[in-house]
């Protein structure tokens, strides 16, 4: 199994570098359409998320705990996504979702922006301000999606292995050098990284299971025993177990499951 994820801003040639180098890997490409599948299991069709790019707070803060069902949601649908393997996924925050996985090749590709503009004026027949304005509100609003969602900046360069910039280096020319790195042994895929991705599969899938309930919560999982946390009164501590058991017990590859209170706290 290995997995290659590359963020990429608008009219930067990260979908193009994503496509050809699935093509000369022989690995599939996939891109941000797995947001789609995520919000039908979200349960709110009224919300386009490609286009939610650009109001994803006010958007989510619509639901309670809306934040923390939709990451616990999308991560869910990414890693279904990506479990056969040999995946390419280019699109929003797959490094954050990803990140912490062994073998996982982050990439980052930057351009130039009058290189945007220029894209962005050909493609959408636009004068150069417009498409100077377009650009930097979509990066800023690409930026505050991913420090609302995830708490992270896309544009820190200490979250990939890999920043390309497009401007002397040439689509192909980046594609050589991803598809050189993705030989090194850091991400070939080993049974201990695939043990650790089927770890975190079933940590999501549990996660979905409760967090309609338990929206604080939280799920690690090794080799099928899955401990869930629980932020709750030490009183409650007899009542959730049996809860979260029901709502997640029946799970495939689940094997033990252990509920944890991790007491509130308290205001004398």
């Amino acid at each position: 199994m290995s997995i290659i994820t590359i963020s990429r801003g608008s009219y930067s040639k990260g979908k193009d570098i994503a496509e050809k180098l699935a093509k000369r890997l022989g690995y599939k490409c996939i891109s941000r359409d797995v947001l789609i599948e995520a919000s039908e299991d979200f349960n709110i069709p009224e919300i386009k998320l490609i286009r939610a790019l650009h109001d994803a707070p006010s958007v989510l803060d619509r639901f309670h705990y809306g934040k923390e069902r939709y990451v616990a949601y999308i991560k869910k649908a990414l890693l279904e996504s990506v479990a056969a393997g040999n995946i390419i996924y280019h699109g929003l925050a797959g490094h954050f979702l990803l990140g912490d996985l062994p073998g996982v090749l982050k990439v980052r590709i930057i351009s130039d922006i009058e290189d945007r503009v220029n894209e962005e004026i050909k493609r959408e027949n636009i004068d150069r301000d417009k498409a100077r304005y377009t650009l930097k509100k979509d990066d800023e609003e690409r930026r505050k999606w991913s420090l609302f969602l995830y708490g992270i900046d896309t544009w820190d360069p200490r979250l990939y292995d890999i920043v390309i910039h497009i401007h002397r280096l040439k689509v192909d020319e980046a594609v050589e050098l991803l598809y050189d790195a993705a030989k090194l042994s850091p991400f070939i895929s080993t049974p201990e990284s695939e043990q650790a991705f089927l770890d975190e599969l079933l940590a999501a899938r549990v996660h979905v299971e409760i967090i309609g309930k338990f929206p604080t919560s939280k799920v690690t999982c090794h080799e099928g025993d899955c401990v869930v946390t629980v932020k709750a009164d030490l009183s409650q501590g007899e009542k959730i177990a049996p809860q979260i058991e029901k709502l997640a017990g029946d799970m495939e590859g689940l094997k033990n499951l252990k509920t944890v209170i991790n007491p509130m706290m308290t205001v004398d």
